[in-house]
Parts: C-alpha cells; sequence; structure tokens
C-alpha cells in the first residue's frame, strides 16, 4: 500500500499535464474568488485552441484569463454564476454563458446532475499529515463538485491558509496535483466616500450587541463594518469572510460568544482579502469554512437568533423589489447569496435584512429609487421578502407594510430633486 507521502509524489506534475485529465465538453469547476488556481487557468488558457465546448463554470472570476476572450468561445469560454469586473464585459458581449442561481443552491445543482461538474481545477493548502487538503480560499459549491467530478486538479501553494470545518479534501479523491508558490491575491478594502459613510451609521445604529453578521461585499457593507468596533459581542455566520471582519475580531467587537448557532465560531464560505486575513485564517480555531448549502441555507443562517444581512443593490422600485445584479438587461454581477441571506434574517428571531444603495446614480443625475424597475432589469430580490432598504437619506423598513405606505417610505429616503417626480409617478400608477 502506498504512503500518502508516496501518493503525493505520485499525482504531482505540471499544469500542463493536469489539462490531459480536460476532455471536449467538459464543465470545469472553479471556486469562488482568490480560490481559483492561477497555474492551472493560465496552462488552459494557452492550450485553449486545443479544446472544443470547453466551459469553466465559477463565481467571481478575478483574473481576466486568455480564455475570456471572445474569440476562445468555440473552445475554452467562461460560465459565470456571478459576474465580476474579470467576466463582465464577456457577459455583457454576449461570449461568457450566465447560469442565475441562489448560491445556497449550487451544490444541490451540481448533487442532482442539473449543472455538470466534469473537473475541478481548485487552489488548496498544503497536505496535512493525515492526507487532507483545505480548500480554504473558496469552499462554496466546490466540495459538490469535488464529490461528483471524473478529476480532481488542486493547484497546491503554501500560502494557503489550512482551515476548520467542511472543507477538506483528501489525496485518495485527487486526480492530479500542481504545485505553485506565488503569493495568493490580495484585495483591498472598496473605497468609502460620504455618502457610503452614511449609509453605513445609519444601517449601525440598528445592530444591537450580540447580532450575528452577514456582510455582502462592496463599500457600502463595509462602510457599515467599520460603524460596528464599539458593539459587543457580534457573531460572524456569512458567505464572505474580508477584511472588514477581521477589523472587528482585532476590535473586540466579535466574540461569537452569544451565537446561538455553532456558538464561539465564525462560519463562512469564502475569503476575499489581504495577507493578514490569510494569516488569521490558518488553524484559527474560531473559524470554520463550510460549503454554501450550509453558510447560506436560509434555515440553517435563519438558526442564528438576531441575523444581520447586509447586501447592496443597485436599485428599488416602490414596492420594494430590487433590482441587485443588472443595469437593465445588461447582467453586471449576480444574485449570489442576498435573497439567501435576506430570506435568512426574516426567518432569525429578532433579525433585521438592510439592502443598502445610494440614492442617486451618475453624478445626481439618475434616482436609483424608482417607479418600477427599468426595462429588462433582472429583478432579484423580491417585494415579499425586503425588510430594511437603506439610502444616504434614511431608511424605510416594509415588511407588514402597504403598496401605499412602502411607496410613501420609500419616497422619503429617495434624493429630494427625484421625489416629486416619484410622487407623481406612485398618483400615475394608482399606489397613492
Amino acid at each position: 500500500m502506498q504512503t500518502l507521502q508516496e501518493m503525493y509524489r505520485a499525482k504531482r506534475g505540471s499544469a500542463f499535464d493536469a489539462l490531459n485529465h480536460v476532455r471536449d465538453g467538459d464543465m470545469i469547476v472553479v471556486p469562488t474568488g482568490v480560490g481559483e488556481p492561477p497555474t492551472l487557468l493560465h496552462a488552459l488558457s494557452q492550450e485553449c485552441r486545443g479544446f472544443h465546448d470547453v466551459q469553466v463554470a465559477q463565481i467571481l472570476a478575478m483574473r481576466k484569463y486568455g480564455y475570456f476572450a471572445p474569440e476562445c468561445r468555440p473552445h475554452v469560454r467562461h460560465a459565470a454564476l456571478f459576474f465580476g469586473g474579470a467576466s463582465r464585459a464577456g457577459g455583457q458581449g454576449g461570449w461568457c454563458d450566465f447560469i442565475p442561481n441562489y448560491f445556497s443552491e449550487i451544490p444541490m445543482l451540481i448533487e442532482r446532475g442539473l449543472m455538470p461538474a466534469d473537473v475541478v481545477f481548485a487552489m488548496a493548502s498544503p497536505m496535512s499529515a493525515s492526507g487532507h487538503f483545505a480548500l480554504s480560499l473558496g469552499t462554496d459549491y466546490t466540495m459538490a463538485a469535488v464529490a461528483k467530478a471524473r478529476a480532481v486538479v488542486l493547484e497546491v501553494n503554501p500560502h494557503v491558509p489550512f482551515t476548520h470545518g467542511q472543507c477538506h479534501v483528501h489525496i485518495s479523491q485527487v486526480t492530479a496535483l500542481v504545485e505553485s508558490e506565488d503569493p495568493i491575491m490580495e484585495v483591498g478594502l472598496p473605497h468609502i466616500g460620504p455618502v457610503q459613510e452614511a449609509i453605513g451609521r445609519l444601517v449601525a445604529e440598528h445592530i444591537e450587541d450580540g447580532s450575528t453578521l452577514q456582510i455582502g461585499y462592496g463599500g457600502i457593507p463595509d462602510a457599515v463594518v467599520m460603524q460596528l468596533t464599539d458593539k459587543r459581542d457580534l457573531g460572524i455566520h456569512t458567505e464572505m469572510i474580508g477584511d472588514g471582519i477581521l477589523k472587528l475580531v482585532e476590535a473586540g467587537a466579535v466574540t461569537n460568544r452569544r451565537k446561538t448557532l455553532l456558538p464561539g465560531k465564525m462560519v463562512a464560505t469564502f475569503a476575499l482579502g489581504s495577507r493578514r486575513l490569510y494569516d488569521f485564517m490558518h488553524h484559527n480555531p474560531m473559524l470554520e469554512m463550510h460549503p454554501s448549502n450550509f453558510t447560506n441555507d436560509p434555515y440553517i443562517a435563519g438558526q442564528n437568533d438576531k441575523l444581520v444581512s447586509i447586501n447592496a443593490s443597485l436599485q428599488v422600485d416602490l414596492l420594494g423589489q430590487c433590482g441587485s445584479e443588472s443595469i437593465g438587461h445588461l447582467p453586471y454581477s449576480g444574485t449570489g447569496g442576498q435573497v439567501d441571506f435576506v430570506r435568512a434574517a426574516n426567518r432569525s428571531r429578532g433579525g433585521k435584512s438592510f439592502i443598502v444603495l445610494p440614492s442617486t446614480a451618475k453624478d445626481g443625475t439618475v434616482s436609483r429609487v424608482v417607479p418600477t424597475l427599468s426595462p429588462g432589469t433582472h429583478a432579484t430580490t423580491s417585494k415579499n421578502d425586503v425588510n430594511h432598504v437603506v439610502t444616504e437619506w434614511g431608511v424605510a423598513q416594509l415588511r407588514g407594510k402597504s403598496a401605499k405606505q412602502r411607496a410613501q417610505a420609500l419616497i422619503a429616503i429617495a434624493h429630494p430633486d427625484f421625489r416629486p417626480w416619484l410622487r407623481e409617478e406612485a398618483d400615475r400608477m394608482c399606489v397613492f
């Protein structure tokens, strides 16, 4: 019988060797964000013309690999589960595919064969003494893909933290290994301006000591975080752990002591931050990384009392419907975990969900509070789910309110320049 180290050496090879495990027509599943394996994906880009009809499915690609080019589409193309800066042009131009989803349900789509998972390419920590690798930077849907895939290829990097939770792959499950030592990509905190700060203060006023937080990515959610350093005994149950959460831990605001689900533990499914964050994650008994069907499942996450979810939107209409992922018909991001955690907070005893957005766009010339969502807009969070909507002008609490009351509350937090127009439109639509 081979030892663990013998198994490791037998499976180790180059990135170009690993491409031999990819067949025409395959779906390659790649983890979220910095969990993507750049050595493998650069090799795939270089050799893309040797393949036909291969897709690479991923949430939030971080680097614009060669296969993002429109001329690569017949050979290898990106299938976005959520668009970001690297993939947005391809989504809007039509040469990248888009798979609508709730983040919590992607593992189920894979398990039931509704979304193919033929090959996994993932970044992993070095192997432990027990023969396990940690998919700590992107646990998400990748664990479900590992269980389903024909071939599992790991890019092993010493800078990847080894974390606790349901994020471990054994050497016996691995088809091939590639080693790299490049630093893990670091992602800084978004820019926070005066509008973001104002929204952050308004939301922070509604967050009590002992709350458990889910914080989305973006300037406004991070602006909220910056206002919470004086809170006490906060907990974390989120999809993304970033440097904002690390600041709360360092300030003593996050202890996880009063959590009702996994007390004492922070829970997340992917990481996006600095080297300091990745070092903090390494063998940290306070943190567990779990798949998204655990972190984002509204029934599971909602077992946290006083769960607070904070997510950004692009547009909200007078009924409270949120268009958070497209500009008209043009895709911009994706559903991600917004709906998952809005519903989880609604289930939570004492829970609160916040949809945050500036009141205007395009230097104040366009209202983000609108009578109806712009034609073609991808509706994200429904009127029946939305609880609080926050702009720099105030907080509108919508659940339990009539259509007329909702319109009144939302017009009150719209930019003053647009309130007369919104009232006229509400009258025209017989909302008032």
